[in-house]
């Protein structure tokens, strides 16, 4: 599935994207972790949550007690979606449309039949509402256990990792 994934044309992204970064983790897997698109980092690595962000997910699911190693992670979204920053080459996040995460999803509902996880961790508001719907808001539903959804027994939205580091300040991260 990972190697059909890198010649897809669903979208446009693909053009902007150095590659596609498919999910990685065993399968199944009884975790399976949903972010929104791969990062600039990911892009160029060709994997999941290895930037900053990944750093920061990869402390919390350490302090949760979580070997990552026995976690499946994943994006909604394949490719990253980015411009180019007003100055310099850097290149700046771009929050995917409807219809980029529709592309994608039946990438990330193949990942869930292979991951089957009994529990699915849907970090952010495009992950969350690529498999829940578009009314989905994770800032009224953070945390709650969501057991009403077909992908897992047990579903939970919550704050992507890129959200925290881009608090203000300590209190609010």
């Amino acid at each position: 599935v990972a190697a059909a994934s890198k010649v897809c044309r669903g979208c446009g992204l693909w053009r902007l994207g150095t590659q596609t970064v498919f999910g990685e983790g065993p399968t199944p897997s009884r975790m399976m972790l949903v972010g929104e698109q791969p990062g600039d980092q990911e892009d160029f690595a060709g994997r999941p949550f290895v930037g900053p962000a990944g750093e920061l997910l990869d402390r919390a699911l350490a302090e949760a007690g979580i070997d990552r190693s026995q976690v499946y992670v994943t994006n909604a979204v394949k490719h990253f979606k980015w411009e180019p920053a007003p100055r310099g080459k850097r290149r700046i996040h771009a929050k995917p449309s409807g219809l980029e995460i529709r592309a994608c999803r039946p990438w990330l509902e193949r990942e869930l039949t292979l991951v089957a996880p009994k529990v699915l961790v849907l970090l952010g508001a495009s992950a969350a509402q690529s498999l829940l719907g578009s009314a989905f808001r994770v800032t009224r539903e953070r945390g709650r256990l969501l057991t009403e959804y077909s992908f897992a027994p047990s579903v939970v939205a919550t704050f992507h990792p890129s959200s925290v580091l881009r608090a203000p300040d300590e209190a609010a991260r």
